[in-house]
């Protein structure tokens, strides 16, 4: 073999084996596939919610109103204070009387629960108390009563008489008038009416009871 020949023969050599080192198919460049842009293994993001960590609504029970719609207690100078003997009514050894309460201010106010209530020797701040203090009736409930100006209230005020007990038990006297605390109320006003009554505190003659609007007429109680 001349040595052409073998030159020849060894670039076809070189040829195949250029041939079956470049990539294979149609010529064009292999490519990387894209990168994932979400973390491996996370799941689909969760939208946010609009009331995480939203504490429930707080509710509240109404409270039970000693003053109503919120008006004022009536103070006892704002009172006018009077017996309607005119209404009195007597059975079972008791006298019956309504103890009238009346706004005499411009502004309204309310009453709740029980005056308190004792015979005086006189109608006056100076008077001594004389007996026992009423005891409070409880047959009947508390009422919130609402006076406008020029309005009256009532509560009936039961007066037991004072000959049911022994002379030595009594201890009888005379009372000039009541001395009288609104309901609520740390002041007394007083009213001008003679009673029959006793001067021992075991002789209990008075009870009172709950107010209640208007004014006390003679066979409707409370």
């Amino acid at each position: 073999m001349s040595n052409l020949q073998r030159l020849a023969g060894a670039a076809v050599v070189t040829s195949l084996l250029l041939a079956a080192c470049s990539p294979a198919g149609s010529g064009t460049s292999a490519t990387a596939p894209a990168a994932s842009t979400s973390a491996p293994g996370a799941g689909p993001a969760s939208p946010a919610s609009s009331s995480a960590t939203t504490a429930p609504p707080v509710t509240t029970s109404p409270a039970a109103p000693a003053d109503g719609t919120g008006q004022a207690a009536c103070g006892t100078a704002s009172l006018q204070l009077t017996v309607d003997a005119s209404q009195a009514d007597s059975g079972a050894g008791s006298t019956y009387y309504p103890l009238d309460f009346t706004n005499t201010s411009a502004a309204s106010c309310q009453l709740y629960g029980y005056p308190g209530v004792s015979f005086v020797t006189t109608p006056a701040s100076a008077g001594r108390q004389i007996g026992a203090a009423a005891r409070r009736g409880s047959a009947f409930p508390k009422v919130t009563v609402t006076l406008a100006p020029g309005q009256t209230a009532h509560a009936w005020l039961k007066v037991a008489e004072a000959g049911n007990y022994p002379s030595s038990t009594c201890r009888p006297a005379t009372a000039g008038g009541l001395r009288v605390y609104p309901p609520g109320q740390t002041a007394a006003g007083y009213v001008s009416h003679r009673f029959s009554a006793c001067s021992s505190a075991s002789a209990a003659l008075l009870t009172v009871l709950p107010v209640r609007s208007g004014r006390g007429r003679q066979g409707i109680t409370p």
